[in-house]
């Protein structure tokens, strides 16, 4: 068990205090810091002993705890068993990104991927990581999403089939295993203490992730102090685009998707009135629910609030009731089964939250954004929905409807991104 642990960090008064020479013993919180989230504790126990609040998601961190931490201690040993089994190709673009990665890894250089929804950011990953996997070191693949982590797991699995690969979300329970590749949240960095060699955090731009000053100390706190990070997003920020500009980090470019084709240009529609009265749907909103159910092809919409999902749920599974229509949220204990069943076109239309905005993948899928105005959807999440349509080689257009009553910058500067993307996209035509 204890070679197990290595890399990690847990809290002493946990089933797993084993302490050996490889464990160092550190107070959990230190002047009011704790040391696993980074961030100030100012809550008390009845004791009198102040706690994190911050981190308790992952068991409570008070002034009388210790955090025990495992290091990865002596040289990389070197395993050529960690061989790519994935047998595709890359077109000329991924492979010219997917070489940036490897000079960034040889230089011991952070780098940042900014790439259109669709590009084929994993595949370009693949020589990487099994670079690094050959020298004997540690990786991870960090995403702030869950159902992210779902979708990329078995993908690396099918690429890397000769080796253990770890998954780590909250909604499961997996003892740790030393494993030399994990697919994680971004949350499940907070167990680890400079475990990794490299950290690849994608939709960097994501929440909760994005601007979580929580986070972005875990993800430092999990790598070595010689490790790097690999940064991936079609969306990056002002900041991380700064720190490209001053040198902080590499960076790649690629404005078009791997199949060749355009992204999604949403459709945008103002809505006078409602788009509920009473127990009907708005009457545009059901022109457009038919074309697309006419079309035979699956419907995602997305409602900006979990309080409204049922009430939509009702009046569309009223009205289409020869169709499988369902509902999923972050907190739904069925949303794995429920994502499956759609991608599987065992449900027809599914409701959803911003959680399904980026990092899935369904084939043939429309989009409708009801309240596209909302303050939830900002520019990068837009740009994100409208990512979801069109992927597939054989499936490369389709539709992508916003509804409004107020028309927002970030509507205004979703459209500008998409339509200015897929103008770089024509001129390599």
């Amino acid at each position: 068990m204890v070679n197990k642990l290595a890399g990690r960090q847990w809290i002493n008064n946990q089933d797993n205090d084993i302490i050996n020479s490889k464990v160092k013993k550190v107070p959990a919180i230190i002047d009011n810091i704790c040391q696993r989230c980074g961030q100030s504790v100012i809550y008390q126990l009845p004791t009198g002993h102040k706690y994190c609040h911050s981190c308790i998601g992952l068991g409570r961190v008070s002034e009388n705890n210790f955090l025990c931490r495992m290091s990865r201690v002596g040289d990389a040993v070197k395993n050529k068993n960690h061989v790519l089994t994935w047998k595709g190709d890359l077109t000329d673009r991924q492979a010219k990104v997917s070489a940036d990665l490897l000079h960034a890894l040889q230089n011991n250089q952070d780098h940042l991927v900014h790439a259109v929804t669709g590009a084929g950011k994993t595949e370009m990953l693949f020589k990487a990581v099994e670079y690094f996997l050959q020298q004997g070191k540690y990786v991870a693949l960090a995403t702030p999403r869950l159902d992210v982590v779902n979708e990329l797991y078995p993908r690396m699995c099918r690429a890397f089939a000769n080796t253990k690969i770890g998954k780590y979300h909250g909604k499961m329970a997996q003892d740790p295993d030393n494993e030399p590749f994990i697919i994680c949240t971004t949350h499940q960095l907070l167990k680890y203490y400079q475990a990794f060699d490299l950290i690849i955090i994608d939709e960097v731009d994501a929440f909760p992730y994005v601007n979580n000053p929580m986070l972005y100390y875990g993800a430092k706190n999990a790598i070595k102090p010689t490790g790097q990070t690999f940064y991936l997003t079609a969306t990056p920020s002002k900041d991380m685009l700064t720190k490209v500009k001053n040198g902080e980090m590499g960076y790649s470019l690629l404005q078009q998707r791997f199949h060749g084709g355009l992204l999604a240009v949403p459709e945008e529609y103002l809505f006078w009135r409602k788009y509920i009265s009473g127990e009907s749907l708005h009457p545009f909103l059901i022109k457009v629910l038919n074309e697309i159910i006419n079309s035979g092809k699956p419907l995602l919409v997305f409602v900006p609030r979990i309080a409204e999902l049922g009430l939509y749920q009702i009046i569309l599974q009223k009205k289409y009731s020869q169709l499988v229509i369902a509902s999923v949220h972050s907190s739904d204990k069925n949303r794995q089964q429920k994502v499956e069943q759609f991608r599987n076109r065992e449900i027809s239309i599914l409701l959803t939250t911003t959680i399904l905005e980026r990092g899935v993948t369904f084939p043939g899928v429309q989009v409708i954004v009801i309240a596209a105005d909302d303050a939830i959807y900002t520019t990068a999440g837009l740009v994100q929905i409208a990512g979801r349509v069109g992927r597939a080689a054989t499936d490369q257009v389709g539709r992508v409807i916003f509804c409004y009553h107020h028309y927002t910058k970030a509507l205004k500067e979703a459209k500008k991104q998409i339509v200015e993307m897929n103008h770089a996209t024509m001129s390599f035509m």
